[in-house]
């Protein structure tokens, strides 16, 4: 094909393009034509015509809204790595000093839900930055933003309902329910979901506001934890060491034994030592970094962490964390 021919098909492409796109954007709607369609689902959920009309006028396209990630995090780093930059001394010293500050709430909140208080400061401090993070924008406008944009729509058209069903089961105005451009809000970054499922009023004043409420925060979280299987006898695992020529198939959280049948495969404390002799309880190893890397001797507890976020980098820098709070005792 000569040059002459090359740039007739380059031009004719270009002048192609606009309209293939106008052509899409013509088949997939404004987003005024979007929201209509959310109207009417809201309205097939059970949303009271009151809400609707109240709400919906005040609902604008969030064009910064980002669309939150679910999956196990990209990490260019082992856990050797990785742990001391996600938890440099300055967030252990922040975590203690929160802790002190917070620490007869934390106690009283701790027994009631039965989990151990530095677990809580612990997911505060890795997942909210000890609830630094904001929420500035309305829920309502970022979840129909997202929904609209495509990506993982139906997620988003379900957080879109239940911020709804917020505002009618709690009675909290469309300029309050406040999320950060991911659709997550408070001061523990709940979805909408997870607030309707978990929110707690922490201190008895009858509203669970995880926005300006430390203490319904702290309760949102511990009773999360509790729900997804928590027990406060336990705690969430330890850091072993395993024989040279370890089965690494052992590993996962599939796999369950006793304390004693990993004894037998010739797992032990870091230190060498022996693990406790009890045959009451089944943990799972998990090896994150595979057979080179660490290994840990995982509990339910760990599993709770997990119902949190899907990752095993998350759950040992929260254990991580949570045991930097507890050594030395903070008095």
């Amino acid at each position: 094909m000569g040059l002459e021919k090359h740039v007739l098909v380059l031009a004719f492409c270009l002048s192609v393009m606009p309209v293939v796109g106008a052509a899409e954007e013509q088949v997939k709607g404004s987003f005024s034509d979007y929201v209509a369609t959310l109207k009417q689902l809201a309205a097939d959920k059970g949303i009271s015509l009151e809400t609707i009309n109240d709400v919906f006028p005040k609902i604008k396209r969030f064009k910064k809204a980002q669309v939150g990630k679910t999956n196990e995090p990209v990490v260019l780093a082992t856990l050797d790595t990785y742990l001391p930059n996600a938890v440099p001394q300055s967030k252990v010293d922040t975590a203690r000093a929160f802790y002190k500050q917070h620490q007869q709430q934390l106690i009283t909140i701790g027994k009631h839900y039965g989990v151990q208080p530095r677990f809580i400061v612990a997911i505060l401090g890795v997942d909210a930055n000890f609830g630094k993070l904001g929420s500035n924008y309305s829920v309502l406008s970022v979840s129909a933003s997202l929904a609209f944009a495509g990506e993982r729509e139906a997620f988003y058209q379900k957080q879109f309902i239940d911020a709804l069903k917020i505002i009618e089961r709690d009675n909290i105005a469309f300029a309050d329910l406040k999320s950060n451009s991911t659709g997550k809000m408070g001061l523990n970054q709940f979805n909408p979901s997870i607030y309707l499922d978990y929110a707690q009023d922490g201190d008895g004043d009858g509203k669970k506001d995880i926005w300006s409420n430390i203490s319904d925060a702290f309760a949102s979280i511990a009773y999360y934890l509790q729900q997804n299987g928590w027990k406060d006898s336990q705690t969430w695992g330890r850091q072993v060491k395993v024989p040279v020529n370890f089965n690494s198939n052992f590993a996962g959280l599939k796999i369950e034994k006793t304390f004693t049948e990993w004894q037998s495969l010739g797992v032990t404390r870091f230190d060498g030592s022996t693990l406790p002799k009890r045959d009451d309880m089944y943990v799972s190893m998990v090896m994150p970094d595979g057979v080179s890397g660490r290994k840990y001797l995982v509990y339910g507890n760990y599993r709770s962490l997990r119902s949190w976020k899907d990752s095993d980098y998350f759950a040992i820098t929260v254990s991580y964390l949570s045991e930097r709070i507890k050594f030395p005792a903070i008095i």
